[in-house]
């Protein structure tokens, strides 16, 4: 489509570990002979996945693999993944600092990258040389430049020492004022990578803000890599998940980032049930399971909004006197806490003693209260007089899935992390 600014097609890298550029003279001379018999590079018919927890069995390595996906004019694109995925190599080969082993490469505009710290400056330059260096190689006039200059210095916040070797800037100073320039300087592209976390929190909302800036009103696009879950949701529309070098997740960024937290939980158990070697307890309390069923009593990690349902918490007394406090914390994907409830609110808590023995304690959660999303539970155990507490974290996780019954004829999504059921009503005012 015309408005396409990037299009990515088959795109793969391959490293060879422990060398610098293509390897070793053979391998060259190997690669030259099939070339110019018009054979395939035979390196590239080889190679181990980019997986870095494990040992492989060939010294060539894809960094990428087969990454295809494209970016419309004005789209803010997160890519995420964990270290060693494959981001800040995709990221080089978009700005054109290395090539692709195979596939191309489509771009439409000018290209503005902040990589890492040290990246287009040149150490020996004050910071004004270097925002002309860097407008230049943009293809801006002097007088262009000159009007944007002012604009970059104040957003920097280095005016002090615009004319001091950029080599003396701390990293933090030198990450603002990189930042300023490929911001400021109007490339059609801007890409960035993790290295915004060098600077403070006040920079880091001031970058975020101008990004989105520059998409919103400019209609620019932005290319962002954090692992910053919360700034990644705030900033982009969308985002792709990769995962040992190829894309798993292409989509809208909170589904993308919803399963990047899930991959991360690897084979957790969505009901914690511990052995009895493993049960944790305090001197109190011993927790036999902690499950999340329906109604009905049964086990469920899919919850939909529409329905009730109830977090089931088993466990066993350890002294005669025992009155124990529970507390179940929800929290989102960002470990953003939703909402903390307490027992302590059940009926004749205060005068109820619990000997020995086993014993549940349940906790009803609304229909229509949580948004549709994934979610963490955690649970905090308690003796008399909240003594001795025992926190368990993310026990179990669970899914909320939008039912769609309340919803009538809107079709946009909710915001918030809650969407309770209010009261709500309507009269004719009869004064005139």
């Amino acid at each position: 489509m015309s408005n396409t600014v990037i299009k990515v097609e088959n795109i793969s890298k391959q490293y060879r570990l422990g060398t610098v550029s293509t390897g070793t003279l053979s391998h060259d001379l190997n690669r030259w002979w099939h070339t110019v018999r018009g054979k395939e590079d035979p390196y590239l018919m080889i190679g181990d996945t980019n997986d870095r927890t494990k040992k492989g069995s060939s010294e060539y390595v894809w960094a990428l693999k087969d990454i295809s996906f494209d970016v419309k004019q004005g789209d803010v694109l997160g890519i995420i993944g964990r270290n060693g995925a494959g981001k800040s190599t995709l990221l080089k080969i978009l700005s054109r600092t290395t090539t692709p082993s195979t596939g191309s490469i489509k771009i439409k505009g000018r290209v503005a990258s902040l990589l890492e710290v040290g990246t287009g400056f040149h150490p020996e330059l004050s910071g004004r040389d270097n925002i002309f260096l860097n407008g230049a190689i943009l293809g801006m006039t002097k007088d262009e430049i000159k009007r944007k200059f002012d604009e970059i210095v104040d957003f920097a916040g280095v005016e002090r020492y615009i004319d001091t070797p950029v080599k003396r800037y701390s990293s933090g100073m030198y990450v603002r004022l990189a930042f300023a320039v490929a911001a400021y300087l109007e490339p059609e592209i801007l890409i960035v990578d993790e290295v915004l976390a060098v600077g403070d929190a006040e920079f880091q909302k001031k970058a975020l803000g101008k990004m989105k800036d520059v998409s919103n009103t400019q209609g620019r696009t932005v290319l962002f890599v954090s692992h910053n879950m919360a700034a990644v949701q705030s900033l982009c529309t969308t985002g792709i998940l990769l995962e040992n070098g190829t894309v798993t997740v292409n989509g809208p960024i909170e589904h993308v980032i919803d399963k990047y937290h899930l991959s991360n939980r690897g084979e957790t158990e969505k009901y914690k049930i511990w052995n009895e070697a493993d049960r944790p307890a305090n001197p109190w309390c011993k927790i036999l399971s902690v499950e999340l069923v329906n109604l009905a009593d049964e086990k469920s990690e899919n919850i939909s909004t529409d329905d009730n349902f109830v977090v089931n918490i088993q466990y066993q007394t350890l002294k005669s006197d025992s009155r124990v406090g529970l507390t179940i914390m929800i929290s989102d994907i960002n470990d953003v806490i939703v909402f903390s409830s307490i027992n302590n609110h059940e009926k004749n808590y205060y005068s109820k003693l619990m000997p020995n023995g086993e014993y549940k304690t349940t906790c009803k959660i609304p229909s229509n209260f949580l948004n549709n999303g994934n979610y963490n539970l955690s649970l905090i155990v308690f003796g008399p007089n909240f003594t001795d507490p025992l926190h368990l974290k993310n026990v179990l996780t669970f899914e909320i899935l939008d039912g769609f019954i309340v919803r009538g004829d809107f079709h946009g999504t909710y915001g918030g992390l809650t969407r309770p059921m209010l009261q709500w009503e309507t009269i004719k005012n009869t004064k005139q």
